[in-house]
């Protein structure tokens, strides 16, 4: 297929009124510019980013609805903006590649193993029922159109360990070894979880369920991290991937919470990292597209576009080349050569040198994906991003622990 070559999309309904803004709210891990100019040129609209953290994107999303079209986020935090009705349900006959969208999110899981994970397992989150509660029973509506998603743990600077063991659990990112050279992220919603993992890991405690903890189970772990934190065991808190990546890079950590983002940056500039593949599984997360409720006539038929054009291919391989995946791979591997499709879903070697979403090299040859296939990847969930029931307590008790309350 002609790698320029417009997506097959239905006519865009920008036929009056001159040339429409679509604006989209959300964080770093979608919002590539790469991404906006492509859909400008591909749309025939003018498409504004409002990039922030995750913090400051939930309250927006939540609070000011009417300040943006298009809530780029991920499920564990739709629960606040569904809550307070900042986005409308998406109507699934106006998303013409729905049939193609994978069952990791429509079921939970992919192929024949049945383990969906703890947490915020998409699909429960995904169909919006007739008393507007979400569940996983379909429906013409969902909450979400769901589109890239990964499987994080922890990075580690191969030049620091020296054998497998010592990273093959998630035990490894509380191991004493590693005291004054270790980092997590500073997201109580993601990090709760790279520490939790971690803990139960390394049999300092148990938690009832680890994707909705509760007080006490927040209380015990915040102070397991707070007795390390006075101790020098952590060199940092980071809050994006280059942050993350920089730790590294300067040589002050040798291992952390890490992001596939992160590990290209460092695999591009020759830092010998490697993304752990723990025993207990990886730490997933799926993110999506949400409609802003103030939409209707000619904006929401823009905002349908695109989300259409999304799941249409070209977007999809952009973001595999950043290591995430897209609900609609068979779409995207038109638009990856053969190398890059059996390096970053096949879990192969890479055969060549591979660019990363600016076009950089950021994957040198002989390198291989850390975990396997895409398919072997997602059958190995602990699990999901959450935001538990106890996420205002979380939050409050995380602010005090990274020293911002």
């Amino acid at each position: 297929m002609n790698k320029h070559a417009r997506p097959d999309l239905a006519a865009p309904a920008l036929n009056t009124r001159g040339r429409p803004t679509l604006r989209v709210l959300g964080t770093a891990i979608s919002l590539l510019e790469e991404l906006r100019m492509r859909a400008e040129a591909d749309l025939g609209i003018t498409v504004i980013f409002d990039n922030n953290d995750f913090l400051t994107t939930q309250h927006k999303a939540a609070q000011e609805p009417a300040t943006y079209d298009i809530y780029d986020q991920c499920f564990h935090n739709l629960d606040i903006v569904w809550y307070w009705r900042a986005v409308q349900p998406i109507d699934l006959k106006r998303i013409t590649l729905w049939n193609e969208v994978n069952e990791l999110t429509k079921l939970g899981h992919i192929g024949p193993n049945p383990r969906l994970g703890q947490g915020d397992v998409p699909v429960k989150k995904l169909f919006v029922q007739p008393n507007l509660a979400l569940g996983d029973q379909p429906t013409g509506l969902i909450s979400m159109l769901p589109t890239t998603h990964n499987f994080d743990s922890f990075a580690y600077r191969t030049d620091a360990v020296t054998n497998g063991a010592e990273t093959a659990s998630w035990a490894a990112l509380l191991d004493d070894k590693w005291s004054g050279r270790a980092a997590l992220v500073d997201e109580p919603a993601i990090g709760i979880f790279d520490a939790a993992l971690a803990a139960r890991a390394a049999g300092l405690m148990t938690f009832r369920n680890i994707g909705n903890m509760t007080v006490d189970e927040i209380d015990r772990l915040i102070e397991i991290l707070e007795e390390r934190k006075r101790a020098g065991f952590f060199r940092s808190f980071w809050r994006t991937a280059e942050d993350a990546a920089r730790l590294m890079v300067d040589g002050r950590t040798d291992i952390q919470s890490m992001w596939s983002t992160g590990i290209n940056i460092l695999s591009g500039q020759g830092v010998p990292v490697e993304q752990a593949v723990p025993a207990e599984g990886y730490r997933a997360w799926h993110g999506g597209l949400c409609l802003s409720r103030h939409l209707d006539g000619r904006m929401l038929d823009v905002a349908y576009d695109y989300l259409n054009w999304w799941i249409s291919g070209w977007p999809g391989a952009v973001v595999a080349r950043q290591g995430y995946y897209i609900s609609t791979p068979e779409r995207s591997r038109a638009y990856l050569t053969a190398e890059e499709w059996d390096y970053w879903y096949g879990g192969l070697p890479a055969r060549t040198d591979l660019p990363g979403p600016d076009g950089s090299i950021r994957i040198k040859t002989g390198s291989v994906r850390s975990g396997g296939s895409y398919w072997q990847r997602a059958n190995n969930i602990a699990v999901w991003n959450t935001t538990m029931d106890e996420h205002n307590y979380l939050v409050r008790r995380w602010m005090q622990l990274v020293g911002r309350s």
